[in-house]
Order: structure tokens, then sequence, then C-alpha cells
């Protein structure tokens, strides 16, 4: 699928445009006063944690200038970690540092930053420098984590993640994000990370680009994309659509990595997911949300009903 198509055949592939998702999905099925539970990574933390949801280990939090200097001390004895801005979005401002050389901190490339550098980066972190609005934010540092063997040679410098679109908590499409040296080692397509859409019923490719163009390889390592299945896709897919009924979100973009010795854990949370999960997939997603549309629900089924039908249904479409 080309990263360009005429009207009439986005129509037939069911595409669903920004301003249609904007004003007829978010703006709908998300009240406003739910957003900053997932436009605050630190928020999103604690809310899962509270209902027992699987995230990755929260080592600490800072949202003060001089909580910096502490904060390096405590850094100085971890081997890995993962340092991000609580309000930050498309992966700015996120940095992966997997161990260290000397004194220099190592990022997922094999780059080196010093102590300086790090004090830098949170500082202007903290400045709002990556903040979705440009205001002040908080820095969340968290355990690093550790590629699945499965994913050896088909995410390069990066751990790979999941992302799923759930809808009135119905799983409706579905996309592994592969690190490349482009992306910097970070699971960001429009930074050249490759999409891998998944089917919903086994979770196995049916479909990947970079950059917008079909791709069937890895650029970096040159695996084969069409092998790819994911493991404990239940289970995925469960966690996602329990996502609904945690946040009252409608419309919902889950993050979940898959842990080499935890399993599958939610990374974050996003009230506005974007729409190049159609273009990994080489299909629309108005298919499915109208289907979704449809259903008359009374009461509410559980989430692992609601994955069996998108399972049973909304893959066929």
């Amino acid at each position: 699928m080309s990263a360009w198509l005429p009207p009439r055949r986005l129509r037939e592939l069911g595409m669903l445009g920004m301003n249609a998702r904007n004003l007829e999905y978010i703006g709908r099925y998300n009240r406003r006063q739910l957003y900053p539970l997932v436009d605050n990574k630190l928020k999103t933390k604690l809310l899962a944690r509270d209902y027992d949801l699987p995230v990755p280990t929260l080592r600490l939090a800072l949202s003060q200038q001089h909580a910096v200097d502490p904060a390096l001390d405590t850094l100085d004895h971890l081997d890995g970690f993962a340092m991000k801005p609580a309000k930050g979005s498309g992966g700015k401002g996120i940095w992966v540092i997997t161990g260290r050389r000397g004194d220099a901190f190592l990022k997922s490339s094999g780059a080196e930053l010093s102590r300086d550098e790090l004090r830098r980066h949170m500082s202007n972190t903290l400045a709002g420098l990556y903040s979705l609005g440009g205001g002040t934010d908080s820095v969340i540092i968290e355990d690093l984590i550790r590629l699945a063997p499965r994913f050896e040679g088909l995410s390069h410098e990066g751990v790979p993640d999941i992302r799923v679109i759930v809808f009135r908590g119905y799983p409706v499409m579905a996309m592994l994000r592969l690190a490349t040296h482009a992306s910097d080692g970070k699971a960001n397509l429009h930074q050249g990370a490759v999409g891998v859409g998944l089917t919903l019923d086994e979770g196995r490719c049916a479909h990947a680009v970079q950059m917008g163009k079909r791709i069937t390889h890895h650029p970096d390592t040159g695996l084969p994309l069409d092998a790819i299945a994911i493991e404990a896709w239940q289970e995925i897919l469960e966690l996602a659509a329990y996502c609904y009924d945690v946040t009252g979100l409608g419309y919902l973009g889950t993050d979940i990595v898959i842990d080499r010795d935890r399993g599958p854990m939610l990374l974050e949370l996003n009230a506005r997911p974007g729409l190049a999960i159609q273009m990994a997939n080489g299909r629309g997603l108005l298919p499915r949300l109208k289907a979704v549309e449809r259903l008359r629900e009374r009461p509410r089924p559980s989430h692992q009903e609601r994955v069996r039908f998108s399972v049973e249904t909304l893959s066929r479409l």
C-alpha cells in the first residue's frame, strides 16, 4: 500500500480521517475531564497500579529543579532505566539508558551521555521542553524493559511495543511497532520505526510499513516480518480492553510492552491515538468502529466478552 491513495480508494478501504476521528470519535466518546488520566504518564501509572494492572516499576518521579542532583545520585546505582517526561508525546524527550561505560551512561544506540547531559535533559524536561502544552512537567524514571527473546533481531536498538486501539471497550485494531536505527531505538512510526499490522484473531503479521511504504523485512537486520506471531495475544487484548473500564475513555490507544521476565505490561495510554495504525494494517478503522457502534449493550459485557466479539467478528472486517 503506497503512502498516497486517491480519496475513492481510501473510502473503499474504510480509512478514518483526522477530522472524523476528532469530531465523531474522540470528541463524542472521550469526556474532556478524563484526559488528565492519560495525558500525564505518572497519573496513568498510579491509576494502573490502583487497578493491579502490570506496569514497569517506577523508580523516581521528580517535579522540582532542586530534585535533579539527588536523582542523579540514585541513577549512578542503576544498571539501566528509562527517563520520560510525564506530559510528553510522540516519543519526544524519552531517553533509554541500557548501561554504563566508565562514568558515561549508554543509550540503546551505544551513544555515550555524561552526567551533565542527563542533568541538563532532566532540567529541560521539568521546564516543559517536551510537554504537550509547553507548561512545566515532571520526570519519570522507571525500570528498563528487557527484550523478550522472540524479538531478537526484529527490534533494533530498542524494545518494541504493541498499540491497540480500543473503542467502547472493544479492541478494534492492533500493530506492533519495531524500533530501528533511524528511530533512535524508539518505537515511534513518525521517527522511522516499523509498523507491523497484527490480525485481531491471532496477533500475526498482516502487513508492514516504514515511513508509509510497505516493507517485508526489518530495514536494519534483514529479518522477515511475515513470520511474526505475538505470544500471550489473548492476555494482551484483555489488558487493552480493560483499560476502558479503568479510564472511562471510549476511544483509546493502549501501548503494551512484553518484558522478558514479566510478560505483557501497560506502558501508556493515549486519548488521541494517531491514524498510522491503518497504514500498518493496510486497511481502515471505519468498518470495525461502525460495527461496534451498532451494538446495543444491556448490561455492559465484561472485557473478556468484548475481546471475544473482537476476535470472532471484527477480525473479519
